[in-house]
């Protein structure tokens, strides 16, 4: 029998790569990389533009991976920086950007219908709880370490 811990991060990676691939799979219609899909939807909710550290903070991604994306998004014609030097300035969506932003969302949503069709909406209340406080409690010990009480982490796992 699988352990917790392999069961949570075996399911866990395995979301992960599905998702990737299909972001792969709908950016290449744009001749994008599917990383351009998170960029594209986070960018989508600031028109007035973000900082590169801001899109670093709400990607949740380092600087370096930031700064290659939006090189390549802004070489395709998805988005254009204004005013400021390279990472002050405010980068935004340019009208292909919100295109492909829109296309994003689209199917974002289509995706999510068809993967949560056969939950209840407490069925899918209940999930997302749960998913966000797996996911504060891992945050913290990303943030602190894990604690000598591995008994502890067990069972909140």
């Amino acid at each position: 029998m699988l352990s917790r811990f392999e069961q949570f991060s075996s399911v866990i990676s395995g979301i992960s790569r599905s998702i990737q691939k299909l972001e792969r799979d709908e950016m290449v219609k744009y001749g994008g990389k599917g990383a351009f899909a998170n960029y594209l939807v986070v960018l989508s909710r600031y028109p007035e533009g973000l900082t590169a550290s801001k899109l670093c903070e709400l990607c949740d991604k380092d600087k370096a991976a930031v700064s290659r994306i939006v090189c390549e998004m802004e070489s395709k014609g998805l988005i254009k920086r204004e005013g400021g030097n390279r990472y002050r300035s405010m980068i935004k969506l340019t009208e292909e950007g919100n295109r492909a932003a829109f296309f994003v969302r689209s199917k974002a949503k289509s995706a999510v219908e068809a993967v949560g069709s056969d939950l209840t909406d407490e069925q899918r209340k209940i999930f997302y709880e749960t998913l966000e406080l797996i996911a504060l409690k891992l945050q913290t010990l990303k943030c602190d370490g894990i604690p000598e009480e591995n008994d502890k982490v067990e069972r909140d796992l």
